[in-house]
């Protein structure tokens, strides 16, 4: 048998299998082994069936790509490297021509979410399924506490709703849309005890998740406090609030109002005020669905600047634009409203892009939050009572290698950074996730960058009834999707289990994300200088009331003088005489000689310079 065989496991012997998982057939060059983390999640069932073997495939990981093989056994990466020795029974796929790549890490989903009156339609079984289908084998999901409700409270019904449901493994972050003492222990709970290590505040939705910029800079000092990664959804909450009625005053009550209510500058406003906030508690930020050039800019801006600030592009961002909320179809303008909202400009996915491509934004997720028309319709008087969300889960990845890698704007390493590698740093579950390397989880998608698929609502696997990328064609399709060692998605064919995902805990005090805060707190220290008691005179102030009585003109009118005397307020020279530099004007039109005798007129009959008659 040859040394791809798949023949029966005894053939080896027991001697021969324990050498197997040595250090010197477990590695390859430059792959690094993960040490087992306090926090991991139980692993699935050991069974023979979960053996793969990936062979002839080009290995993509964020700062390299080679030409190795793969074994994987119990949900692990076991072996990456070349003329391997495996056991019997494995399944084998032949990756060659693929690219064989770390499963997508999808930073921002909302399953299930209740949200202005209804709930998001996918929820965490069908929401997870359609992103397999896509190749992301992980999402971060958010929990959003109601205002006054208890974190903790609000933690447990999520996990109550995703672990039952979930085909992938999720992670969750945590919102604050209340600030008090109480919040500030739980977060203290959360990061120690449930796996959570990221928090969103939100500068908008005025009157139900707002918070005010004290409150968020108390949240971001906490969050530096815990080593957590505080998180920001940017936009004026008090100017939209403001616009939306002058809107609706006006009669404009489309989903086209939606988009005006919110133009660029109020996003920029906030990320720049966010960027501030953030940079003053001395805490990285993290903005999440950056939408728009202006606050693209304002982040790598602030990054060029020395501040440790992350982009997070969407999919909706980077695939389509806010052209279509001017649609004259209610339905399919309405379908694109979220928050903040795809912008008209329709060069925006491009520009974004090339900062996503040159690393001035980091990372991408979805904001996926899908409702079906007859929910949208909840708002078909009035725009503002449109449920913000769109679909992406799905089509993140093709619609980034199409827009991202096909156009020649990044390379495929760049592609699983900003697919998976950073996120997985950003959240600290790198290397268990986000890198093809041993002892890696085996969250693996094999991927065809030439083969094409056409998006539409008729053939993905979410529960929407639309899909924003309805008729675009994109390259780069799933061949294979593997999650936790379990092929789910084969030869194009999906097969997922109900439940099959974790929750990943994930841990706070990211090195990627913290690496230089100490050093640079240290650095900024403010600064005291020591010196001498001041010994000198002090001047006695007067009772404010009193003041205030001695001067009442001065109160009403600072301008004008204090003192009857409006004029000659600069003191006579030496001889007495008046100072040439004072002036006759006053700013109560008085003149300066206006009580002074009149002077008995003359009549001149020449004018001035003489008479032009005459001999001279």
């Amino acid at each position: 048998m040859g040394k791809h065989s798949n023949g029966p496991f005894s053939v080896f012997g027991r001697r021969s299998v324990r050498l197997l998982f040595t250090p010197a057939l477990q590695t390859c060059a430059d792959q690094p082994t993960i040490a087992n983390s306090s926090l991991e999640p139980a692993g699935r069932p050991k069974s023979a069936q979960s053996r793969i073997f990936i062979k002839n495939g080009l290995i993509v990981n964020d700062d390299q790509s080679f030409h190795a093989d793969i074994y994987i056994e119990d949900g692990i990466i076991k072996q990456v490297g070349t003329n391997l020795v495996i056991p019997g029974g494995a399944r084998t796929i032949d990756a060659r021509g693929k690219l064989v790549m770390p499963g997508g890490i999808d930073t921002h989903t909302h399953m299930q979410m209740p949200f202005m009156g209804t709930v998001a339609i996918d929820d965490f079984y069908s929401g997870t399924k359609a992103a397999l289908a896509g190749g992301t084998t992980m999402i971060i999901d958010f929990v959003i506490p109601q205002k006054n409700e208890s974190l903790l409270d609000a933690y447990e019904k999520w996990r109550g709703w995703a672990d039952a449901k979930v085909c992938c493994d999720y992670g969750l972050h945590m919102a604050v849309t209340w600030w008090s003492p109480e919040v500030a222990k739980e977060m203290e709970i959360l990061c120690a005890d449930k796996g959570i290590n990221s928090y969103k505040v939100f500068m908008a939705y005025k009157d139900s998740m707002m918070l005010e910029d004290p409150e968020i800079y108390s949240c971001f000092k906490k969050c530096k406090e815990l080593k957590a990664l505080p998180m920001v959804h940017a936009e004026n909450g008090h100017l939209i609030d403001i616009k939306s009625k002058e809107l609706l005053e006006k009669g404009i009550t489309g989903p086209e109002g939606h988009a005006q209510c919110r133009p660029v500058e109020v996003e920029e406003e906030a990320c720049t005020r966010a960027v501030t906030i953030a940079d003053q508690a001395n805490s990285p930020l993290y903005i999440v669905h950056v939408m728009s050039k202006p606050s693209a800019n304002v982040v790598a801006k602030a990054r060029r600047e020395g501040k440790i600030v992350f982009g997070e592009p969407i999919a909706a961002g980077l695939g389509t634009d806010g052209t279509h909320q001017f649609n004259k179809c209610w339905r399919h303008a309405a379908a694109h409203v979220m928050g903040p909202p795809l912008r008209p400009d329709p060069s925006t996915p491009e520009y974004l892009m090339d900062l996503l491509a040159n690393n001035d934004l980091q990372v991408t997720g979805t904001d996926n939050c899908t409702f079906n028309a007859d929910q949208k319709a909840l708002g078909k008087d009035n725009f503002t009572k449109i449920p913000n969300g769109v679909n992406g889960v799905e089509d993140r990845m093709s619609v980034i290698w199409e827009k991202g890698v096909y156009s020649g704007k990044m390379d495929p390493c760049r592609f699983v950074a900003v697919t998976s590698a950073t996120a997985a740093k950003l959240f600290n579950i790198y290397p268990k996730k986000g890198r093809i390397a041993v002892g890696s989880d085996a969250d693996i998608v094999i991927w065809n960058g030439e083969e094409t698929r056409t998006i539409s609502a008729k053939t993905h696997h979410q529960a929407v009834d639309f899909n924003i990328f309805e008729g675009m064609t994109v390259h780069g399709v799933p061949e294979y999707v593997i999650t936790g060692g379990s092929i789910v998605m084969d030869e194009g064919q999906l097969k997922v289990t109900q439940g099959l995902g974790r929750f990943v805990p994930t841990p706070p005090n990211s090195q990627y994300v913290y690496g230089r805060i100490a050093t640079r707190e240290k650095a900024r220290e403010p600064v005291k200088v020591d010196r001498e008691a001041y010994t000198g005179p002090v001047v006695e102030v007067e009772n404010a009331q009193e003041t205030n009585n001695i001067h009442p003109k001065r109160a009403e009118n600072p301008i004008v003088a204090d003192t009857t005397a409006e004029f000659h307020n600069r003191p006579p020279t030496r001889g007495g005489a008046r100072n040439m530099q004072d002036s006759s004007f006053s700013l109560s039109g008085h003149q300066y000689d206006e009580n002074a005798p009149k002077r008995p007129g003359t009549k001149v009959s020449n004018p001035p310079g003489g008479k032009s008659t005459g001999f001279w």
